[in-house]
C-alpha cells in the first residue's frame, strides 16, 4: 500500500512517505483476482463433482460453491497482503528478537527487585562486551542483520526486478572469518549475470571492501550465495608451534652452507676412446656408457682413403 501526501515548498517536493510501491500494491491485486477466481472454480468443481455421487447435481452444486468460495476467498487474502508478509520477513530477526528482550525484561521486573534486575541486566550486557570473544561474535551477527537491509536497498534502488515489482527474497545470513554470507532467492526478470555488474556498487552500499555471488545451488540458478567480505585473513600474523621445538641452546654452524656448483654422477661411466696409431685415426669404443652402440656417422670427408681401413 503506497501513501504520500506530497507538500511543496520553493519548487520541491517533500512529505511523501511510501510503505509498499504502487506497481506492487496493483500486481498484488491483480494476482489476488486471479487467484480467488481460479482456486473458487476449481475447488467448487471438484467439490461438486464429489458431492453428486450422493445428492441431487444441483444441491452439488451448491456445495461445491459453499466450499470453493471461502477457500478462494482464503487464498485471495494471502495473496493480497504478500507485500506486507514480505516486508515482516524482512524484518523478523529484529522483531523477535525485541519481543523475546521485552519480555524478558517484563518477567524479570515483576519477580525481583529493581537492584537484582539492575545487576542482571549489568551482566546480561557487561559480560558479553568484556570478553573479547564474545564481543566479535555479537558484533558479528549484528552485521548479519545490517548486511540483510542493505542488500534489499541494493535491490530496491538500482537492481531491475521484474515488472511486477517483486524483489528477491533475502532468506538467511551468517558471520564468516572475512565477513558475511547471504543466501538470496532470486524472482523471474533477474539473473546472476545481472548482478555481476553491480558488484561494486552492492559492495560500496553493504559498507565492505568486496563482494563475490556464486550459485548456491547446482538445479536451482535462482539460489544465490553473497560473500560479502570486510577484512583479510590471509595477511594477520599466526602463532607457529614450530617455535617452541626449536631448542635455543642448539649449536649454530658457522659456515656457511656450500652451494652445489656441478652435477655429481658417479654411477655414469664416461666413454673411453682410444688413441690413434701409425696415422690413423682413432675408433672409438663399440660401446658408451648406458650400453647402447654408438650411431654410425652418415657423413664422409672427401679427401678420406678408404685403403688405409682394408
Amino acid at each position: 500500500m503506497s501513501k504520500s501526501s506530497p507538500r511543496r515548498f520553493g519548487g520541491r517536493s517533500t512529505g511523501t512517505v511510501t510503505v509498499i510501491e504502487a506497481k506492487v500494491h496493483r500486481s498484488s491485486a491483480r494476482n489476488a483476482r486471479m487467484a480467488f477466481i481460479l482456486t473458487a472454480v476449481i475447488v467448487g468443481l471438484l467439490s461438486a463433482v464429489v458431492a453428486a455421487s450422493s445428492i441431487h447435481p444441483i444441491l452439488a452444486v451448491f456445495v461445491g460453491a459453499l466450499i470453493g468460495v471461502p477457500i478462494g476467498g482464503l487464498v485471495w487474502l494471502l495473496v493480497r497482503i504478500w507485500p506486507v508478509i514480505r516486508l515482516l520477513w524482512w524484518w523478523t530477526p529484529e522483531t523477535i528478537l525485541g519481543v523475546l528482550l521485552l519480555t524478558a525484561w517484563v518477567q524479570l521486573a515483576n519477580h525481583t527487585p529493581t537492584l537484582v534486575t539492575l545487576l542482571v541486566v549489568a551482566l546480561a550486557v557487561g559480560v558479553p562486551a568484556g570478553i573479547p570473544a564474545a564481543r566479535r561474535q555479537v558484533i558479528a551477527w549484528t552485521w548479519c542483520l545490517v548486511v540483510r537491509h542493505r542488500l534489499r536497498v541494493c535491490f530496491a534502488q538500482f537492481i531491475i526486478a521484474n515488472q511486477s515489482g517483486s524483489l528477491p527474497l533475502i532468506l538467511w545470513a551468517k558471520p564468516t572469518p572475512v565477513g558475511e554470507r547471504v543466501w538470496v532467492y532470486l524472482r523471474p526478470g533477474l539473473s546472476e549475470k545481472d548482478l555481476e555488474g553491480r558488484l561494486d556498487k552492492i559492495a560500496v552500499t553493504c559498507h565492505a571492501s568486496t563482494v563475490l555471488i556464486e550459485r548456491a545451488s547446482e538445479n536451482n540458478a535462482a539460489y544465490l550465495r553473497f560473500d560479502i567480505k570486510r577484512r583479510e585473513v590471509l595477511t594477520a600474523h599466526v602463532g607457529s608451534p614450530l617455535v617452541d621445538v626449536i631448542d635455543p641452546a642448539a649449536p649454530v654452524s658457522a659456515s656457511p652452507l656450500t652451494v652445489p656448483t656441478a652435477l655429481d654422477l658417479p654411477d655414469v661411466t664416461a666413454p673411453t676412446f682410444t688413441l690413434p696409431t701409425q696415422g690413423k685415426p682413432a675408433k672409438q669404443s663399440a660401446t658408451t656408457a648406458n650400453g647402447s652402440k654408438p650411431a654410425a656417422s652418415s657423413s664422409s670427408v672427401p679427401d678420406d682413403d678408404t685403403s688405409d681401413w682394408i
